[in-house]
């Protein structure tokens, strides 16, 4: 017997992907088997509900086999649908689901419930600002982008270890000369120093810039925050930070910024465990009006704190004072900041935010500032994320715009270091394509490095995996010649493929130079000016371009035409235009590629770098990749 759904078939299923409230889907099985099944049903489960069983009718008879039909109608309220199929011939009832990566598409038969296919209902005015599609998203961490005129040394502190701009990071306790990792030691960016890159960052083709912390805290990355209403001292001022928002949009270029609201320092002005502020905290007496904030178990000694760390107490994200403190007040730092200029915020640990905390937040930016931005930390597929039991909302109207995609940035890794082939990569980048309303899907953050990863240059290098090395040998690793050389390659591919799918490239500061380095701290290394590798910005200038001019690498229809072996295609498109991106990640052999582009109409190819004219044979162009090669073409079609 054979059994198939295929749920990016619109033969199967329409429409495709996810769905606004109160929409009709068409879902239909094909069935081929030696006698008329009993009965053929379509189960699915709208959220917490029961499931329902729905009887599918035939429609008509299709390659020998029979087609069968059912529909169902979307609730108003979103949330996420979850389908399979049962087939009853001779007295035995088989089962008709996901794949077994659970990644959409062409499914499988099993003996016993299967994995359930996914549809996603959203709201249906749920929209994200169009600003953030066009955007090329530039991540800096502060203390070591650039230093600026202003001295970061002088902002009082005599509790901070001072370094030299070359320097590695520390990265072992006994460094700080204490019992514990302090991240107290400092390399001297500042905001003033990013004021002066703007020129740098315009010229580069950056539109939006996404800062790590700047809140005044005690460590260098600032996650560990001591008073949200102010800038960091050693980074400059409230107001410096309201010239760089007014001297970044004269450039084009939004600013967003970093919000820790799951918990602050210990060292801080609601906390004071060091005592280091005037204020009264909570850990200081239960009398303190950030008392109700935090989890005590025993005060003082015992409190929740994030992953057990004590200089990182959590807050109490339910209590009302500390909900008008964050979000609902005039003044509130979530308005605050906002108003300085800031346009949106990324929410740190969205996975441990409430979601209702998440949906005031974004209730109130968009009152303050309609047109900015909301994106969440989420590092797997946000659209059926479940957190500490609860199935997450995140991309169904009420809470994010955005996520940062580290699920693409996983395919691309894997994909280029030949740890998947292209049929594989391409299943996973349709998998998100399918399961995210389009709004969130064109918006997501497309990253290659973080503070909180390797560097994208490390990873195409074919470096020894991170848990099977030490810090040691982490302080000092650096690609050789020939592997450096393998990972440009690689690395041209994968910009390339940033900059043209779907979604809104961010590049993490000194990416575009070259900058090595396993995860953190040896990510966060100080940006070496002067010493950039050329070729590297080379790329990223071009790349960075070529999306800017071409409007259909931003708003364009996507859709894959070819994943064999090492060699993936797709083309961005409207009614009269497409561009077909192909790759070849193979780093030995060439490959012929043949690309059948009938379904468009297409009248006239040209290959976008060399310009030269491509013939058309029966809506078909066919092409050699060399290996580690790429191809852009642009094919003008007939409606």
């Amino acid at each position: 017997m054979v059994i198939e759904h295929d749920s990016r078939n619109i033969l199967y299923r329409s429409p495709f992907g996810a769905v606004p409230c109160l929409s009709n889907i068409r879902l239909r099985l094909f069935v081929k088997a030696n006698k008329i099944p009993a009965a053929i049903s379509l189960i699915y489960k709208f959220r917490d509900g029961e499931p329902v069983i729905v009887p599918m009718h035939y429609i008509h008879m299709v390659a020998k086999g029979s087609l069968y039909e059912a529909n169902i109608l979307i609730p108003e309220e979103p949330g996420l649908i979850f389908y399979y199929f049962t087939v009853e011939v001779d007295n035995h009832t088989y089962y008709y689901g996901n794949n077994k990566d659970s990644l959409g598409g062409l499914g499988k038969a099993y003996n016993k419930i299967p994995p359930a296919y996914q549809i996603t209902v959203y709201k249906r005015d749920y929209k994200t600002p169009d600003w953030f599609k066009g955007s090329i998203i530039y991540q800096i961490f502060p203390d070591r982008f650039f230093k600026g005129d202003m001295d970061s040394f002088s902002a009082g502190r005599d509790d901070i270890i001072r370094r030299e701009w070359e320097d590695t990071p520390y990265y072992k306790i006994e460094q700080f000369g204490a019992d514990q990792y302090l991240a107290n030691d400092f390399f001297g960016g500042n905001l003033d120093g990013i004021i002066k890159k703007l020129p740098y960052l315009k010229e580069l083709g950056i539109t939006c810039i996404y800062l790590n912390p700047i809140f005044k805290a005690f460590s260098n990355h600032k996650y560990d925050t001591g008073d949200y209403e102010e800038v960091d001292p050693m980074f400059g001022s409230n107001e410096l930070f309201e010239k760089l928002c007014e001297e970044a949009l004269s450039y084009g270029i939004h600013i967003i910024l970093d919000g820790v609201f799951n918990h602050t320092g210990s060292d801080s002005k609601y906390f004071n465990k060091e005592g280091s502020y005037p204020s009264l905290g909570a850990y200081q007496s239960k009398d303190s009006p950030y008392y109700k904030w935090y989890r005590f178990t025993k005060h003082p000694e015992e409190y929740e704190s994030w992953w057990d760390f004590e200089t990182l107490p959590n807050v109490d994200e339910s209590e009302p004072s500390y909900i008008d403190y964050i979000i609902s007040s005039p003044d509130s730092i979530i308005n605050k900041w906002i108003k300085y200029g800031a346009y949106g915020w990324r929410l740190d640990v969205a996975d441990e935010l409430p979601s209702d905390f998440i949906k005031l937040i974004r209730k109130e930016m968009k009152a303050t500032k309609p047109d900015s931005v909301l994106i969440g930390e989420v590092w797997e597929d946000a659209s059926n994320k479940i957190s500490y039991g609860e199935q997450r909302e995140y991309l169904l109207g009420d809470e994010l715009d955005s996520v940062m995609n580290y699920p693409l940035r996983k395919a691309l890794i894997d994909f280029s270091c030949e740890g998947c082939d292209a049929a594989s990569f391409s299943m996973r980048i349709l998998s998100l394509q399918e399961n995210y309303p389009r709004e969130a899907f064109y918006s997501l953050m497309n990253l290659l490095s973080s503070h909180d990863c390797e560097r994208i240059l490390t990873m195409l290098g074919d470096v020894p995996d991170r848990n099977k090395i030490s810090k040691d040998e982490m302080a000092v690793y650096e690609l050789s010649k020939s592997t450096l050389e393998l990972a440009k390659k690689r690395l041209e591919n994968v910009i390339l493929l940033q900059m043209t799918l779907p979604g809104v490239p961010c590049i993490y500061y000194g990416d575009e130079a070259g900058m090595q380095g396993y995860n953190d701290p040896f990510s966060r290394m100080a940006y070496p000016w002067g010493k950039e590798d050329k070729e590297i910005l080379s790329i990223y200038e071009r790349m960075i371009a070529f999306r800017q001019n071409n409007s259909l690498l931003i708003d364009g229809d996507f859709q894959v035409i070819y994943s064999y072996k090492s060699c993936f295609a797709f083309a961005r498109y409207d009614s009269k235009k497409l561009i077909v991106v192909s790759v070849n990640m193979d780093k030995d052999e060439g490959v012929f590629t043949r690309l059948d582009l009938g379904r468009f109409h297409p009248t006239y190819a040209r290959d976008m770098i060399t310009n030269e004219s491509l013939d058309i044979v029966n809506g078909t162009i066919i092409f050699d990749l060399t290996a580690q090669g790429y191809k852009i073409i642009e094919v003008l079609t007939t409606p």
